[in-house]
């Protein structure tokens, strides 16, 4: 079916449109596609073509703590064809009161579409499985697991639960842009999601035994087998290839210069503790007509600190809060395969993501560019980006984002942005600028509801904060 035939609300690229014509009628597809690929309207325009034709009713949606927000708010609004009628929920272990009554409702099978978005953590407990269960078993339904290697662990709770609801769904799809991020035994759980067979093994060990090399090990009484490395790779290749679509970067060459992207999280209870009072704090101070100019940016400033997940008190001293930030940030990251230079305005942020992604990713995979790297330093970690083996680039824009080349990157994370501007714009083109060979793409890791929030949608409509704050706006952005 061509795109003149079928009513796309947005246009398809020519690589989005072979992966739908691939994977639409198949009862199971994976989109193996890299992050900035458009996967995810791949999927809606796939439910829109299968709700329109009487294959499906219900769509479950699950993915990371980090993303499953961006479908309800973004990805469903912008690409879901106009002409379909559809209802959606987001499931919550302790909904509020409105939250409730949308669930409560879309359990109930009606003619328009029904969608419910979960967080992959909800099927580590039995509330939020057995919810999905009652979904799932009145209904036509299609399930997709966003960043399917959130299910790569075939030992783990969530990944056994989410493979038995798999079962029930007529339609099944997993995306991700690197379904391998460890080694190829990372594959078996997110296919056998799709289909037991279509690896061709009944269990994870007769997969392990026919693609590892092991040699059996003792450790005192202990004896157990070592995976040492991986064969028969090829042959793994060719049976992906029968039910997957693969595709980078480097190869759409019809993408825009430029994309952008979201990526929310949400206030721990200790963040929206400590940015409620000191919004109350603010607001008080407003009213009495005690506050001068330079103190107004100094109260966003502390609540911005609270969404990114620390505050610096009146002595300089920094305390962090418990935050989702940060692994939001690792989730991220395990999706990319390529140079990415990761922006964050604050000291505490850029100590804490160097710490972890060395955690995450080994210590020669990240370099440094802030005020604590000296210019020595500053010289070999652009030349370790640049030439060599560093995967990320993590840095302040105010200290890095004028005439650095670092085209070698096409991904770009915001973990915090600050309030100029220009940082913003000459940060950005740090990656698109002469040289690059390929679109870059910018994800925003931001907070909803706050001040964090307000910060990136203004900079996105390239507007003058500064300004803002300084005139009658300003205030608008504590209510």
């Amino acid at each position: 079916m061509h795109s003149k035939v079928y009513p796309f609300k947005t246009e398809p690229f020519e690589h989005q449109l072979k992966a739908w014509d691939m994977s639409k009628d198949e009862k199971s597809f994976a989109l193996f596609m890299e992050m900035g690929t458009g996967k995810s309207k791949v999927i809606l325009d796939t439910i829109g073509y299968l709700y329109d034709n009487g294959k499906i009713d219900t769509v479950l949606i699950v993915a990371p703590k980090g993303a499953y927000r961006n479908w309800s708010l973004n990805e469903i609004p912008t690409h879901l064809p106009d002409h379909i009628i559809y209802r959606y929920a987001i499931w919550s272990a302790n909904p509020r009161k409105k939250e409730k009554i949308y669930l409560d409702d879309i359990i109930r099978a009606s003619d328009d579409l029904r969608i419910v978005i979960m967080n992959v953590e909800a099927f580590s407990s039995p509330k939020g499985v057995k919810w999905a269960t009652s979904f799932l078993n009145v209904s036509r339904a299609m399930m997709v697991i966003d960043e399917s290697t959130t299910i790569k662990n075939p030992t783990a709770k969530r990944t056994k639960a989410i493979i038995k609801l798999g079962r029930m769904a007529r339609y099944r799809r997993i995306l991700t842009g690197e379904p391998v991020t460890r080694d190829p035994l990372d594959l078996y759980s997110q296919c056998d999601f799709l289909d037991e067979y279509h690896l061709g093994f009944s269990s994870f060990y007769s997969f392990r035994n026919r693609y590892a090399i092991m040699v059996n090990m003792n450790l005192g009484n202990r004896s157990f087998k070592k995976v040492t490395g991986f064969q028969r790779t090829d042959e793994l290749n060719d049976m992906l290839r029968k039910f997957s679509f693969r595709v980078k970067k480097d190869e759409c060459l019809d993408l825009p210069e430029k994309s952008y992207q979201y990526r929310y999280v949400e206030l721990t209870k200790e963040q929206e503790k400590a940015y409620r009072e000191m919004k109350e704090l603010c607001l008080t101070e407003l009213e009495k007509g005690i506050v001068t100019v330079p103190n107004k940016l100094s109260m966003l400033s502390k609540l911005h600190q609270i969404s990114c997940g620390h505050i610096i008190d009146n002595d300089g001293r920094t305390h962090h809060i418990k935050n989702n930030r940060i692994e939001a940030l690792l989730e991220l990251t395990e999706e990319i395969d390529n140079k990415c230079i990761i922006w964050a305005c604050y000291r505490a942020d850029l100590i804490e993501i160097s710490k972890k992604l060395r955690e995450q990713h080994g210590a020669d995979a990240v370099v440094e560019y802030w005020g604590d790297t000296n210019d020595k330093e500053r010289k070999e970690n652009i030349k370790l980006f640049t030439k060599d083996k560093a995967q990320f680039f993590v840095a302040n824009p105010a200290t890095a984002g004028f005439g650095l080349n670092l085209q070698v990157a096409n991904t770009v994370i915001y973990y915090s942005n600050s309030y100029n501007l220009e940082h913003r714009l000459q940060s950005e083109d740090r990656a698109h600028r002469i040289g690059q060979k390929s679109n870059v793409h910018y994800i925003d890791i931001t907070a909803l509801g706050t001040v964090d929030d307000k910060i990136i949608k203004s900079l996105k409509a390239k507007k003058d904060i500064a300004r803002q704050i300084m005139g009658d706006e300003w205030k608008e952005w504590l209510r």
